[in-house]
């Protein structure tokens, strides 16, 4: 008989669970699977949170079905149709309620329902795929639940993709069905409609309905309309859903989330229903906070084809609706230049949310703005919002996990006067729950929320683990940590032994500044959120089918633990801390490990006139920081131009251009000063070899459109230290620049690979024999 592994399961702020009838027993062995039909299996406690009393295993389209019969006349998504159009950057106002457009729960249901029926007809098999690409809305969420609905999955496309990227995902997930926005997604698809063969119908919600698509073998990939197809669901019988209800099983996959990889194609992580279940109702236990906002109001405005946007926007409205919480909320959608051209804030200001998820671009992005206008403030105003700020800011420190609890002096008249006027600003005085997540984010910008009155709540998952495993409890926020592992979730840090075997690292101490090493490993979890595997392709052939089994190998292992590649360290309270990620982890010469983001964090809080800063040194003498200055109409999705904006103005008021800095001794000394108080912290910077020796300001900031950044606005970190470099090879350069970055050499007008800030054609008689074209 195998051998039985016995596990802990974790409680929220107990240092160490006791086992028991909450502890599921796993028999080791292969924890995945990698067909699109798959049926995922995972043992569960006999009580407990987890346990099939308490969370019963169903499909997550029950929750939906049962929150039209809760809340039939209860809106329960609201989008201005057809959007308008945008006045100017920065200015978009919202239209009044009345001019939205609304479904109430009954019609979400009942639309979704049509659209299924019209999917089978169209071609969709059971444990098929619906792809769905476009920007956030209505259409996008209905298609979702109607892919799940007639027993498949559905499977979102980002609105950056190239369209070789389209097809690859079209033609890897099988999709039958293929729903667009507008003409740009739909040529982007039209494009490669012959290498998608198993393309059926092209649905059409945002524009009219082009003719259909003739491949060159003679078959044809319909198009249609977005009110056709449901007026084709609703002449169709019912029959067809019940039937594929039947054949669905909580272990099935209701969706793929394609990771944004850096190399190679995306992995397909499958989702089961189970997995959205579970995550579900672990986090709105009370101890997350998540009651207090509902009934809620949401903004979708983060891409629904990433986890965190379909947990936040889809999964968690419909279980709070469809379950015995009871509790409804309404999902405003965001308009699709919103992030693009900085009027997020006008949709913000309308809805009011009770709940919010924001990227740290995001915030970060609120926090320039915000100190930008604090800027002009002089005389009596700047020393009472000075004033008020420092009694907010105790607050939030006394609110965090160690903390008093206790309430400054005066604090409700400081609230009064300044702090709840910026919640007010900003159209988060109702919020309730504000949560960042999907990367790191600095202590610093946590403070500068907290200190208004807004403590955020950081989480952390990925798409494996269907978005969410920690998460900083409102009674245990701690800055500079990911929180504790939601109820029902095990969550360990290993180092690997000799043979290959998990060896649990020790607990630091909650107050270490300084983790020790022997205290670190990679950050591992376990339970019933997690994926059912990425998914292959037959028709892909064998050497695909190897590759993603190997895939599914290295992540979860035989005893079922899935190896997130996070480096991290948990202390005696069960408060998970990310010290690193290994495939970020910078090699120096001398083979030691440096995490870059503590350092390039810290740079970033003393000179808050940088949008960006990368740490670069793998198996150079030195370590360099390419940094990214505060750009007019940088927006994370568009780096925006040369002029500079908010605080990059007052480093020297005579620079007002990216180019001119560049060339500024003021600039030079500015970042030169931050780099040394960040080299000179030890509790950042652990010895000489994390010290960052020279720097380059890039001429332009990172985005979505330019590739630096991921949809959710994570750095490619690898991509772009292969597309720029020209750092630490030139050793008696005191700054060096990003290649990708430049324009082109005005001697020889190509792209040199080799060249300096001063003078782009200046190089070493080697450097322009290897290297320089000219």
């Amino acid at each position: 008989m195998s051998e039985r592994v016995q596990v802990v399961t974790r409680h929220l702020l107990a240092p160490v669970a006791a086992a028991g009838s909450e502890t599921p027993v796993y028999e080791p062995g292969e924890h995945f699977g990698i067909f699109p039909d798959y049926e995922h299996k995972w043992p569960y406690p006999e009580v407990g949170i987890m346990s099939a009393q308490e969370t019963p295993s169903t499909l997550f389209t029950s929750f939906l079905e049962q929150a039209a019969k809760n809340f039939p006349e209860v809106p329960a998504l609201a989008a201005e149709k057809p959007v308008p159009a945008l006045v100017r950057t920065g200015e978009a106002p919202s239209l009044p309620w009345e001019a939205w457009a609304k479904w109430t729960w009954k019609g979400y249901y009942e639309d979704a329902c049509k659209l299924a029926k019209a999917f089978i007809q169209l071609g969709v098999q059971q444990f098929g795929s619906v792809t769905i690409f476009g920007f956030n809305a209505p259409e996008w969420m209905l298609s979702a639940l109607a892919a799940m609905l007639c027993g498949g999955k559905y499977v979102g496309i980002y609105s950056t993709d190239t369209p070789e990227q389209v097809q690859y995902k079209v033609d890897h997930s099988n999709a039958a069905v293929m729903v667009v926005d507008g003409e740009m997604e739909f040529e982007a698809t039209a494009k490669h409609v012959e290498e998608m063969p198993e393309l059926r119908a092209i649905v059409c919600w945002g524009m009219p309905a082009p003719a259909q698509l003739t491949r060159k073998d003679g078959s044809v990939c319909k198009v249609l309309t977005f009110k056709d197809c449901l007026e084709l669901g609703a002449s169709q019988s019912s029959d067809g859903l019940a039937t594929r209800k039947e054949a669905t099983r909580p272990g099935h996959a209701m969706g793929i989330i394609y990771t944004s990889g850096t190399t190679g194609n995306p992995k397909a992580v499958m989702v089961h229903h189970d997995a959205a279940c579970a995550i579900t109702s672990m986090a709105s236990q009370a101890e997350t906070g998540a009651f207090q906002a509902y009934p809620a109001r949401i903004l979708s405005y983060l891409p629904l084809s990433h986890v965190a946007g379909s947990m936040m926007d889809m999964w968690f409205p419909i279980f709070m609706a469809g379950s015995n919480r009871k509790l409804h909320s309404t999902i405003y959608f965001a308009r699709p230049y919103d992030l693009k051209e900085m009027t997020l804030a006008a949709r913000i200001q309308f809805v009011r949310p009770t709940v919010f998820l924001g990227v740290p671009r995001v915030y970060e992005k609120m926090q320039s703005r915000m100190m930008a206008v604090a800027s002009t403030i002089t005389g009596v105003k700047k020393s009472i919002a000075t004033w008020a700020k420092g009694k907010g800011l105790e607050y939030c420190r006394n609110l965090q996990a160690g903390g008093s609890k206790a309430k400054p002096l005066f604090l409700t008249v400081a609230d009064k006067l300044i702090l709840s006027k910026a919640r007010d600003a900003l159209g988060l005085d109702q919020c309730k729950s504000l949560i960042v997540g999907a990367a790191p984010i600095s202590a610093d910008t946590l403070e500068y929320f907290g200190q208004l009155g807004m403590m955020i709540q950081n989480v952390y998952g990925m798409s494996e683990s269907s978005g969410l495993t920690t998460c900083c409890m409102p009674s245990w926020n701690a800055f500079g940590t990911v929180g504790q592992a939601l109820p029902g979730i095990e969550v360990k840090c290993f180092k690997t032994g000799p043979n290959g075997e998990n060896i649990e690292v020790p607990r630091c101490q909650p107050s270490a500044k300084v983790v020790p090493e022997d205290c670190q490993g990679e950050i591992c979890f376990r339970g019933r959120h997690i994926m059912s595997g990425y998914m292959a392709n037959p028709r892909f052939g064998e050497a695909h089918i190897k590759e993603i089994r190997e895939k599914n190998e290295s992540t979860i292992d035989k005893d079922g633990w899935l190896h997130s590649g996070d480096k991290g360290c948990m202390d005696t309270n069960g408060v998970v801390r990310i010290t690193g990620r290994y495939k970020e982890l910078i090699i120096g010469a001398g083979g030691e490990n440096i995490a870059p983001v503590p350092v390039e964090d810290k740079i970033k809080q003393l000179a808050p006139a940088l949008s960006n800063v990368m740490m670069v040194g793998d198996n150079r003498r030195f370590n360099v920081a390419v940094v990214t200055l505060l750009a007019e109409g940088a927006t994370g999705e568009l780096p925006g131009g040369d002029n500079l904006t908010g605080a990059a103005l007052e480093v020297n008021p005579a620079v007002k251009t990216i180019s001119a800095a560049m060339k500024d001794p003021a600039w030079q000394k500015y970042i030169e000063k931050a780099i040394e108080e960040t080299n000179s912290d030890t509790n950042v910077c652990q010895n000489n070899n994390w010290k960052i020796q020279k720097f380059a300001i890039a001429p332009r900031d990172f985005s979505v459109q330019t590739g630096e950044f991921t949809p959710t606005m994570k750095l490619k970190r690898s991509v772009t230290e292969e597309q720029k470099l020209a750092v630490g090879d030139v050793e008696g350069a005191h700054r060096s620049i990003v290649q990708m970055l430049l324009p082109r050499c005005r001697r020889c007008r190509s792209g040199c690979p080799l060249r300096l800030q001063r003078d782009p054609c200046s190089a070493t008689k080697r450097q322009k024999r290897s290297n320089h074209s000219c």
